[in-house]
C-alpha cells in the first residue's frame, strides 16, 4: 500500500499531465479548487492535500454510471462539479446514447471467472474485444478457435448491453463463435459472432470505426471496471468508484497521442475495461480498443483504423478466418435473470455481482509429462511444417557492424562469460559461435539453451509488412540446444518473446524483406516471457528511436537479451530469465553523432507472484515496467560488452533525475538520447 505521501505526489503528477491539455478545465481548475493554507508535512495537511487532488482527478475525469443508456450526470452535480464535461456530454447525448447500447460485459457460465470484459458491437453480429479476454474462454483447435472446457462441458459466453448500477435487468445474447483471434504480438484483438436476437430484443447498431484515429481533446470509455486488489492507491480506487464495481460507466477524457498501432488516453479505467471503446465525443466514431493502462498513468488501446483493416481482411479472407465451428452454447434472456442453455439441455443459473478470483498454478509433478502439456497458446499455434537445411543459410550475413556508417561502426556484442558456456556448432569455415540470419545475428548459451543476445539492424525507410510465418528450428545446431516447447503454452506456461522483434529485420527488396521476417522466428531468437508480458513502450523503443535517427538515413542496430542469472527460477524443465536488457544505437538527427540507449524490462514480479488474477492487462506501476538504465549497468548484469556504446550513453555521468534505478518510463517522451 502507499504511503499518504506517495499517493499524493502520483495524484498530483497526475493531474499535472492532465492541466493544459484541455484549457477550459484548466481555467475551471484554477477558478474552483480549495486552497491548502496550512504548511508542514502533517499527516492531516497531507490528508486534506489528497482530498483536495481527488477532488480534481473526479472532477477532470469523473467516472459516471450509465443508467438507462445514459450517463447519470447528475453524480457530477453531487460529488465534484464540473462546468466544462456537464455541457460536453449532454451535447453528445443522442451519440452515447446510441454507443452505450452497443456496450455489454462479456459473461462465461462454466468458466472460473464469471464475467472477463468488455465488448462492443462493430458490425452486424460481430463483438469485438482484447485478444487476452477472449483466452479466457476460448482456445485454439487446429485452424481455428473452440470455447474452451469448463466444470460442466463447453464454457458458454455471452454479452450484457446492460449490467447498469440500480437496474436488475439483463439483455444478454450469446457469443456463438470465434471468428477472429489476433496472435501475439500483433494488436490485441479478437473478435465473436453474436446471436442477432435475445427474447424479443434485436441487436442495436454498430458503433461506427473512425478511419483515421486522431489526438482527441474530449472522448469517452464505455465499459465495466472490476476492483483490481494490485492497484497501489486502493483507498483512492474506492473513492473515485465509490466502492461498487462490475457495473457499466462511462470515463471522459482525452486521447493524448497516437502510435503506429495503438493511441495513448487518459480516461479513467479499471482491469475489467478490458475491450472497452474509446468514443470521440463529437463524431461518435470509435478512436480505439482499450486493452491496457497504469493507473494514474496513462491507458492503450488498438487504434480504430487497425481495427478496420482487420475486420476487412478477415471478411475478404486476405486473414485467414481462424473460427473452427465449436460446441454451440446459447445464452438467452429471461427478463430478470441471465440464464444460459447448453444445446437442447435446460440448465440456467444466476450469474452473480461478485467476482470469484483464482489461479490455475498447474500441477508441477505432472507438467513434465509430455501427454499432459495443454493446448498451445494463441502465439504458439504457428509451428513449422517444412525443417530447413543448413545449405539454406550460406547466404545469410546476418548483423553489419558497419551497416550506420564506417564512421559509426559498432562491432557485434563480445560475451565475457565463461567462454565455454558459448554454443560453437560447425561451418564450411570451421567453427562458429555466431548464428546469421537476414539482418541480424544470434549467439547461444549452452547450458540454458537460448540467446545471450540478438543484434538487429532495422532500415526505417525499407520496412515492408508481412506476414507471420511458423517458428523454426536451425538446423545448424542440434534441436537439444533449442526450446520448442517445453515451458511454452497457456498459462502457467510461458510466451515465445522475440528478442529481435518479428517485424525488424524485414526490409529491403520484397524476397528479402519477407525472408527477415520469417528467420525471426526461429526458436533461438525467442525466450520464455510471461504472457501479456511486454508493455507498451518496450514494443515501441525501436520505432521511436527511428523518429529520432537521422533523416536521410533512418537506420538504427538493436541488442537486445535476456539477463541469465544464476539463481533464475526453473519452471517446466527450464530456467526462466528474470528480466531482460536492450541497448539501441543510431546516428542522431541533431547532432550528426553516434548515440546510444540501454533499457531493462523486469518479469520477476509478474511470475513470482501467483495469488491473484484479474481479468485484463491494468497493471500496477511495479509490474511490466520499462525502465532507461545505463549500458554500463547493463554490461555489468549481463556480463556482455557492447564496443564502445557505454561511453556515448545520455545518462553517463547524469544526476538530474536519474536514480540509481535508471528513469521509468511511462511515456516514450521520457527517453533521454543526448546529454
Amino acid at each position: 500500500m502507499a504511503t499518504n505521501e506517495e499517493q499524493l505526489a502520483r495524484l498530483k503528477a497526475f493531474n499535472a499531465s492532465i492541466q493544459g491539455s484541455d484549457p477550459d478545465l484548466d481555467v475551471e481548475r484554477a477558478d474552483r479548487s480549495p486552497v491548502i493554507r496550512e504548511t508542514g508535512g502533517s499527516p492531516g495537511v497531507v490528508d486534506r492535500q489528497i482530498q483536495r487532488e481527488s477532488i480534481i482527478l473526479r472532477r477532470e475525469r469523473p467516472v459516471l454510471a450509465i443508467q438507462g443508456n445514459k450517463p447519470r450526470l447528475v453524480d457530477m452535480r453531487d460529488r465534484a462539479e464540473s462546468e466544462v464535461w456537464e455541457p460536453i456530454l449532454k451535447q453528445a447525448n443522442d451519440l452515447l446514447e446510441r454507443a452505450n447500447r452497443a456496450v455489454g460485459r462479456i459473461d462465461l457460465e462454466g468458466g472460473r471467472l464469471d464475467w472477463v470484459g468488455t465488448g462492443w458491437l462493430v458490425g452486424e453480429n460481430l463483438v469485438v474485444t482484447n485478444r487476452h479476454v477472449a483466452e479466457e474462454f476460448t482456445r485454439r483447435k487446429g485452424d481455428g478457435f473452440v470455447f474452451r472446457t469448463g466444470m460442466d462441458g463447453p464454457i458458454a459466453a455471452g454479452v450484457d448491453f446492460l449490467q447498469e448500477i440500480d437496474n436488475q435487468d439483463t439483455l444478454l445474447f450469446s457469443l456463438v463463435k470465434p471468428v477472429h483471434i489476433e496472435s501475439e504480438p500483433g494488436p490485441d484483438l479478437a473478435l465473436f459472432e453474436v446471436e442477432l436476437t435475445s427474447g424479443d430484443e434485436r441487436l442495436t447498431l454498430p458503433i461506427e470505426l473512425a478511419a483515421t484515429p486522431f489526438a482527441a481533446q474530449h472522448v469517452a470509455t464505455i465499459g465495466y471496471p472490476a476492483y483490481d486488489s494490485r492497484i497501489p492507491e486502493l483507498d483512492l480506487m474506492k473513492r473515485i468508484f465509490d466502492g461498487i464495481y462490475d457495473k457499466k460507466r462511462l470515463a471522459p477524457g482525452a486521447v493524448t497521442r497516437v502510435q503506429d498501432i495503438n493511441l495513448l488516453h487518459n480516461c479513467t479505467t479499471l482491469g475489467g475495461n478490458s475491450g472497452s471503446v474509446v468514443l470521440d465525443l463529437n463524431s461518435g466514431q470509435a478512436l480505439g480498443l482499450h486493452f491496457s493502462g497504469s493507473f494514474l498513468k496513462t491507458n492503450y488501446a488498438v487504434r480504430s483504423d487497425i481495427v478496420r483493416k482487420i475486420i476487412s481482411d478477415v471478411r475478404s479472407g486476405r486473414k485467414r478466418l481462424e473460427a473452427a465451428t465449436p460446441t454451440r452454447v446459447s445464452a438467452v434472456n429471461d427478463g430478470s435473470v441471465s440464464s444460459v442453455v447448453r444445446n437442447s439441455s435446460s440448465v440456467s443459473l444466476t450469474i452473480p455481482l461478485k467476482v470469484t478470483v483464482s489461479v490455475d498454478v498447474g500441477n508441477p509433478a505432472t507438467s513434465r509429462q509430455p501427454a499432459r502439456i495443454p493446448a498451445p497458446a494463441v502465439d504458439d499455434a504457428y509451428i513449422a511444417g517444412d525443417e530447413a537445411v543448413v545449405a539454406d543459410y550460406e547466404d545469410r550475413k546476418g548483423y553489419q557492424a558497419d551497416f550506420l556508417g564506417r564512421k559509426f561502426a559498432v562491432a557485434l556484442p563480445e560475451v565475457r562469460g565463461p567462454a565455454a558456456d558459448i554454443l560453437e556448432f560447425p561451418s564450411k569455415n570451421g567453427p562458429e559461435t555466431v548464428l546469421r540470419y537476414e539482418h541480424f545475428s544470434v549467439v547461444m548459451s549452452r547450458s540454458r539453451r537460448m540467446c545471450f543476445f540478438s543484434a538487429v539492424n532495422i532500415d526505417g525507410k525499407l520496412s515492408k509488412k508481412n506476414g507471420r510465418a511458423g517458428w523454426k528450428w536451425d538446423p545448424r545446431i542440434p534441436k537439444s540446444q533449442q526450446i520448442m516447447n517445453e515451458c511454452y503454452g497457456n498459462p502457467p506456461r510461458f510466451s515465445r518473446g522475440h528478442m529481435t522483434r518479428r517485424e525488424d529485420p524485414g526490409w529491403g527488396p520484397s524476397k528479402t524483406a519477407r525472408r527477415g521476417n520469417e528467420d525471426s522466428m526461429h526458436v533461438t531468437n525467442t525466450t520464455p516471457q510471461m504472457q501479456k508480458f511486454n508493455s507498451p513502450i518496450w514494443l515501441a523503443l525501436e520505432d521511436h528511436a527511428l523518429d529520432h535517427a537521422r533523416e536521410d538515413k533512418m537506420r538504427i542496430s538493436v541488442f537486445t537479451g535476456p539477463y541469465l542469472r544464476d539463481d533464475d527460477p526453473e519452471k517446466f524443465e527450464v530456467r526462466i530469465p528474470r528480466a531482460f536488457w536492450k541497448v539501441i544505437a543510431f546516428v542522431h538527427d541533431e547532432t550528426g553523432e553516434l548515440c546510444a540507449t540501454g533499457y531493462e524490462m523486469n518479469q520477476e514480479k509478474t511470475f513470482a507472484s501467483d495469488k491473484e488474477y484479474v481479468f485484463g492487462d491494468f497493471v500496477s506501476p511495479q509490474l511490466a515496467t520499462s525502465v532507461q538504465v545505463t549500458i554500463a549497468s547493463i554490461e555489468r548484469r549481463s556480463g556482455i560488452r557492447f564496443d564502445k556504446l557505454a561511453r556515448l550513453d545520455p545518462l553517463l555521468g547524469a544526476e538530474e533525475g536519474v536514480g540509481a534505478e535508471g528513469i521509468e518510463l511511462d511515456t516514450l517522451e521520457q527517453i533521454r538520447f543526448l546529454r
